[in-house]
């Protein structure tokens, strides 16, 4: 009786541990609720950039802020520098948004549970072979492309930032591109790892 009773409790807290991934369902939940408001800030900075390029001096202003740039003798209207600026922005802010997307959806489907997509029109194609490897290479080239981003942003508002900013803003930018090339080379060495291991 005592050995039959030992397997079912290993059962129950088994099963109990692996019930407990539900516990992120609340964070890609908060994620979405992120997502929200990055839709919403996209929208503000795209009303302001409309509302500048009519005339609206208080848009402009807004715009200035949010950019970075100096509000004491601001222009009297958009000029190409502050087009760019704004719209580099909101390239960030769909960049950041897809980020949220891979995380949300690739970190649910591998982490908690499956989707079952097969029969959707929309379900994305890199869905289909998504793993926590697949995710990491993923997440490391988007965080590329937002720091490109950024450091673009940069480099055209130059005149705003101090030499020591601007080296920082590179080197750091050269760490995120060191790390995503190790990370995508160490996958790499671990998926022939593996497929040796089948071969024999």
């Amino acid at each position: 009786m005592n050995s039959n009773q030992a397997p079912k409790k290993a059962n129950a807290l088994s099963s109990f541990i692996f019930a407990s991934r539900w516990l992120q369902l609340p964070l890609y939940l908060g994620l979405i609720l992120a997502q929200a408001v990055y839709v919403f800030h996209f929208w503000v900075e795209l009303v302001h950039l409309i509302e500048a390029a009519f005339g609206s001096q208080e848009a402009l202003l807004a715009i200035f802020q949010a950019t970075g740039q100096p509000t004491d003798h601001p222009p009297k209207h958009l000029t190409e520098t502050t087009i760019m600026l704004v719209v580099l922005g909101l390239i960030d802010v769909v960049m950041i948004s897809n980020l949220l997307i891979m995380v949300i959806v690739g970190g649910y489907e591998t982490f908690v549970s499956r989707m079952n997509l097969d029969n959707h029109p929309d379900q994305p194609e890199w869905l289909d072979h998504v793993n926590a490897s697949v995710l990491k290479v993923k997440l490391a080239t988007a965080i590329i492309g937002i720091s490109s981003i950024h450091l673009l942003k940069t480099f055209i508002n130059a005149q705003n930032y101090t030499d020591k900013v601007l080296i920082a803003q590179t080197v750091i930018h050269i760490a995120f591109l060191l790390s995503a090339m190790a990370i995508a080379y160490t996958d790499k060495l671990l998926h022939h790892a593996d497929s040796g291991h089948e071969k024999r």
